[in-house]
């Protein structure tokens, strides 16, 4: 069984967004969750939210037991990028991009992998 939970347009890189998704990629939910916790990067309260919403998902859709979920994948894909300017020296004007992400959390129960 496995549950999914998708966030599109969140105000963060991708680059900045996959630095935490690295960090809990493949670990039990809870111990994910503590990793969240005591991060200070933005990008740990984006990815968290996402967590707890596919945990959200699988208890209440399938019925899954809390304590035997584990992230089975997490991904960061490109969002849209927003092109700003900046007024620059001599009536020039340099581009900005507001890059944005879409974060994919898919958590698994443990017993899965072990009857595959």
């Amino acid at each position: 069984m496995e549950v999914r939970a998708i966030a599109k347009g969140l105000g963060i890189s991708p680059q900045k967004a996959r630095r935490v998704a690295d960090q809990v990629r493949g670990k039990p939910v809870s111990a994910a969750i503590d990793i969240l916790n005591f991060s200070d990067q933005k990008g740990a309260l984006l990815v968290r939210k996402v967590l707890e919403s596919a945990i959200a998902n699988a208890e209440n859709n399938e019925g899954a037991d809390v304590d035997e979920l584990r992230i089975s994948q997490i991904f960061v894909d490109e969002g849209r990028t927003m092109k700003r300017t900046m007024p620059r020296a001599k009536g020039r004007a340099d581009r900005i991009t507001k890059r944005t992400s879409h974060v994919t959390v898919t958590v698994s129960d443990k017993s899965a992998k072990a009857r595959k």
